[in-house]
């Protein structure tokens, strides 16, 4: 795997057809993650912020997964951001964190 931690945004939006994602301004938590990851000071071997489609789970959206590790975190909003910075540093520093 090309990066120690891997967070994957969903970003999907279903225009209104049922729930999705953007709904919950996931662009808007895609792009502070990768602002707080680069202010950090995290390079992009260790953390890599992506943007993914539908993850499966739109009524519990936004959802942030974070690979290997397979930590997901639903219904997130722009004040998660600290708590996901929390697990990244965790997984970085070798710890194996716990699901949020």
């Amino acid at each position: 795997m090309p990066y120690k931690c891997h967070v994957l945004v969903c970003v999907n939006d279903r225009h209104g057809e049922r729930k999705s994602c953007a709904d919950g301004n996931s662009q808007e938590i895609r792009k502070r993650l990768k602002e707080a990851v680069k202010s950090m000071g995290w390079s992009k071997e260790d953390v890599r912020v992506s943007q993914s489609l539908c993850q499966g789970l739109c009524n519990a959206g936004p959802n942030v997964m974070i690979y290997p590790e397979n930590i997901l975190f639903s219904g997130v909003t722009v004040e998660d951001i600290p708590s996901i910075l929390k697990k990244i540093s965790d997984i970085l520093m070798g710890g194996h964190a716990a699901p949020p």
